[in-house]
């Protein structure tokens, strides 16, 4: 199989440099273009997987040369490399140039690695569910043309398909489940940066779909919760360290001012992919208070989408017990007099008395369900009993994922690369 091949567009020599050397050792064929033009040119000879543009390039910036790309090569893969002064820029090449997604400069390596390893995943099983798809389509044909006589060459030819149909559902059974890990694996990036809220975002992404679920809401509107709960932080990617560093009660004016902004830059980051823009409407809303002091729009009391109130009530939850709102970490009962006390000003009453009922309810598995052991002891078959993460939190493998021999071969693989020997919890 061919190594996949990258085009990397920048007027500025040593951002192509740095990018080949990034990703040479990862096994892509690389090429590059200082120009839109030049990258355009290069298009119409080779072929290309995956382009990688700066924004800020003279004579055709990164928007256009992307929107013509779209247009001419429209299964190429759009990443856009902005700065975080670039963000109307930014917002309309999504919407015109149908970008994957946008990187900020300066680049995180991980970052860029997983973006690009994601994007070319999600397209190779887009291309073989179009495979499948037009594979299924001939064989309904070629059933339609049997003679009614054949009897056993259709029972034959009736069983293929079902093999096939098969097939396509389980296809689009692990693009759904690679599309929910990917967003698992994107909230851990930004919690990269500050190690006391490892975690936060897969925590409060469980806690916002029980209550959801608690409150009647619908299955598409649970999945729209979890949705926001696991990428509500994902405006901050481009927000500077000692914002990101510091409790929320610690922040000075023109730190907050900048905080304020990142539920609308995180809904603008999620506005080109259809599945997403629910849940970034609900993510841009989650810090709006219900008595309407909140940000970044000041709505209140039902004005705030359902979904939003229950973020604001499980996220403030979680950054209280871990040290997001004040410097210390409050107990859990601390967390939740917080929760009381804010009940009709910050907080739906509502959602507050939902949420002190399901934590109430809250009990810990049983110490027999499940079972801590090393890489050397594991099969195939074994079911993830907890989310296997990094020694920085970064989700390797979400809980309930059934584990193969080549998921077990890239575990020991990974105690290697780390030297140390982790501890995987699976079922009992």
């Amino acid at each position: 199989m061919n190594a996949p091949t990258l085009l990397l567009v920048d007027d500025e020599a040593n951002i192509l440099n740095a990018l080949r050397r990034l990703f040479r050792p990862h096994g892509y064929r690389v090429l590059t273009a200082e120009s839109g033009a030049a990258g355009l040119e290069l298009m119409s000879s080779e072929s290309v997987d995956l382009v990688i543009s700066d924004m800020r390039m003279p004579q055709m910036n990164g928007a256009e040369f992307l929107e013509r790309v779209q247009t001419e090569h429209p299964d190429v893969v759009r990443i856009l490399l902005t700065g975080y002064a670039d963000l109307d820029s930014t917002i309309a090449a999504i919407n015109h140039g149908g970008i994957y997604r946008y990187l900020a400069k300066p680049w995180e390596e991980n970052d860029v690695l997983l973006t690009v390893r994601h994007a070319l995943e999600r397209k190779a099983l887009e291309q073989e569910k179009v495979r499948l798809e037009q594979l299924t389509q001939q064989q309904n044909e070629a059933l339609r043309q049997l003679n009614a006589g054949l009897e056993e060459k259709v029972r034959a030819r009736t069983e293929e398909i079902r093999q096939i149909n098969t097939f396509l559902e389980a296809a689009n059974k692990q693009l759904r489940e690679n599309f929910l890990l990917s967003m698992r694996v994107f909230s851990n990036l930004i919690e990269l940066r500050h190690g006391s809220i490892a975690g936060h975002s897969r925590r409060v992404a469980e806690h916002a779909r029980a209550l959801a679920q608690a409150m009647g809401m619908t299955q598409s509107e649970v999945q729209n919760v979890l949705f926001a709960a696991l990428l509500h932080d994902i405006g901050k990617i481009g927000l500077p360290d000692r914002v990101i560093v510091k409790a929320y009660s610690q922040l000075d004016d023109e730190e907050r001012k900048a905080f304020w902004l990142h539920p609308a830059t995180g809904q603008a980051a999620l506005m080109g992919i259809e599945t997403l823009r629910e849940a970034g409407r609900l993510l841009r809303s989650h810090h709006e208070r219900f008595d309407g002091l909140g940000f970044p729009d000041g709505l209140h009391g039902s004005e705030i989408p359902q979904g939003a109130r229950i973020l604001a009530v499980v996220n403030d939850y979680d950054a209280l017990m871990h040290g997001g709102i004040q410097p210390r970490q409050y107990s859990a009962q601390e967390a939740r007099e917080f929760l009381l006390a804010g009940k009709g000003t910050r907080y739906d009453p509502k959602v507050v008395d939902g949420f002190i009922r399901l934590m109430g309810m809250h009990a810990e598995p049983a110490a027999t369900a499940a079972v801590c052991i090393t890489s050397d002891r594991l099969k195939p078959g074994m079911v993830l009993a907890k989310d296997l993460v990094s020694k920085d939190g970064l989700l390797l493998l979400a809980r309930d994922y059934m584990l193969d021999e080549t998921l077990i071969g890239q575990i020991r693989g990974y105690e290697e690369t780390i030297d140390q020997q982790i501890g995987i919890y699976v079922r009992a």
